[in-house]
């Protein structure tokens, strides 16, 4: 195996300026530098990550807190999961995952002022997020993906669950749909201050109003069980109901299971939306959900530049970004059936 010193001798440098191109201690004449790369090439030289990470006292590692792991990566975080480890691995980083849970800020905490990361990226944000405010008072780069209450100074990028939420709502309308009802993340999530689910609910309240609606919205815990009675409370609720717009993919299998149940067709007596979800999870059911599929690769990437931007002293800051879920049509929706009274 090629050492530092025989890519020296290769390149007719010394050893320290071959450490120094490495390490981007110091400059390094181009001409210098394209010598030495080409014969690392010719001798196959691997530069040890170590010791890199020592010259240039960077850990070359970004560390993703998520603390759902205990149930799986589901499809649509797994877009924001993979696309932020492709981000991070084409910038000369690696992606390491922290499950930490908004409780366990202390713990964040600690491995940050390890220096075990050169920044942080935030998942499954709260509105009063305890480890954002850790990170801030250690001075750790991070990036939310999600927001907490007041993001006026703090770098984000996350969902427009406002304009999802209205353009869902929009959709449903022009199908002729009045009676539309919304399962949300479970009350736990609500209380805690999910902000994806206490986002989406002030939304939904506010679409529906915007098109002269009344809002008829559950919470749910993350259960096809769940679901199935949930959807059975809805209709008992609203037998008038024609359009139930899901942001709980595990609640839209019960939901689906619930009106196959009672022998009410998809989409002909009830069209199902799924908000903030992938495609990949629409087709798992049939007839296939359509979907406002959530930009989690979009973000993903966007969220790894911007913590990058943040590690480069050169570098422009980049804006806190919104972006909407876009519509994925499957076969899930359709005109509303004619009501009784109408």
């Amino acid at each position: 195996m090629a050492t530092i010193a025989d890519v020296a001798r290769e390149a007719g440098v010394s050893v320290s300026t071959v450490s120094y191109a490495l390490s981007g201690a110091r400059p390094i004449r181009p001409e210098t530098r394209e010598r030495i790369q080409e014969s690392m090439r010719r001798l196959g030289f691997q530069p040890n990550a170590m010791a890199r990470s020592l010259a240039s006292r960077r850990s070359k590692v970004i560390a993703l807190i998520y603390p759902q792991f205990g149930d799986g990566v589901g499809g649509t975080v797994g877009e924001f999961v993979r696309a932020a480890a492709e981000r991070s691995r084409e910038q000369g980083y690696q992606l390491v995952l922290w499950p930490f849970e908004v409780g366990q800020a202390k713990e964040v905490r600690n491995l940050a002022r390890q220096g075990m990361a050169d920044g942080v990226l935030v998942m499954e944000v709260v509105l009063d997020d305890q480890r954002i405010d850790v990170l801030e008072a250690a001075q750790v780069p991070y990036v939310m993906i999600g927001r907490t209450r007041d993001v006026q100074h703090r770098p984000s990028v996350d969902i427009d669950f406002d304009a999802t939420v209205e353009r869902a709502i929009e959709h449903l309308v022009g199908l002729g749909h009045r009676h539309i009802a919304f399962i949300n993340h479970s009350q736990e999530r609500i209380d805690a201050g999910y902000g994806p689910a206490v986002r989406a609910a002030v939304a939904f309240d506010r679409a529906m109003a915007g098109h002269g609606l009344e809002p008829l919205a559950r919470a749910c815990a993350e259960s096809p069980v769940v679901g199935r009675e949930v959807t059975a409370d809805l209709l008992a609720s609203e037998p008038r109901l024609t359009a139930i717009v899901t942001m709980n993919e595990l609640a839209t299998f019960g939901v689906y299971a619930e009106l196959q149940h009672r022998g009410l067709a998809i989409p002909q007596d009830v069209s199902v939306l799924g908000i903030v979800t992938s495609p990949g999870v629409g087709v798992l059911t049939y007839p296939p959900l359509s979907t406002m599929h959530a930009p989690g690769a979009e973000l993903g990437r966007l969220a790894v530049d911007r913590l990058l931007d943040q590690l480069s002293d050169g570098r422009h800051p980049l804006p806190n970004q919104l972006i909407p879920c876009v519509l994925e049509p499957g076969m899930s929706l359709g005109p509303a059936r004619t009501e009784p009274d109408a």
